[in-house]
């Protein structure tokens, strides 16, 4: 009996331990400073879909989907983007990545312990939302994605 107590107490103190997500905000928000020193905010982009990408510099699938990202905005002229490199290294290192690894879309840093407060701290690197025109979470994705995967996304979305 004692090590069922011992073993209820260890998925206790596993599940207190594991971090707690709220549900996110129906019409989430986001402003940041981007690299270049602008303001971008998620309401300004109200009327097109949005690509909200939480990436970082040591992530390799990171670095092989920003290209798709940035030609998928570049030939969707509904479409906006927003970079977020997740990312506590120094923001000098974070603009040297970006000039060698160009976009075009905005990028901004956002720490670890600084994390959007509207949305879900990543559990894994890429993490992508895709806001719809109307401001909402239309889709999350844990993972790459490519241009192919953004279309059928919005397609069903709509």
């Amino acid at each position: 009996m004692k090590w069922y107590k011992a073993s209820a107490l260890a998925v206790f103190a596993f599940f207190a331990a594991a971090p707690s997500f709220a549900a996110m905000p129906l019409h989430p928000s986001l402003k940041v400073t981007t690299l270049k020193g602008a303001n971008w905010s998620l309401a300004a982009q109200r009327g097109h879909w949005v690509i909200v990408n939480f990436w970082a510099t040591w992530c390799v699938p990171c670095i092989k989907e920003m290209p798709d990202i940035s030609s998928f905005v570049t030939s969707h002229p509904a479409v906006r983007a927003i970079g977020l490199a997740y990312d506590d290294s120094p923001l000098a290192k974070i603009r040297t990545f970006v000039a060698k690894h160009p976009v075009s879309y905005p990028v901004a840093q956002v720490t670890l312990d600084k994390s959007p407060k509207d949305f879900d701290p990543p559990l894994g690197l890429p993490t992508t939302y895709l806001i719809a025109p109307d401001g909402t979470v239309a889709k999350r994705f844990i993972g790459p994605v490519d241009g192919h995967i953004l279309e059928a996304a919005i397609k069903a979305s709509r």
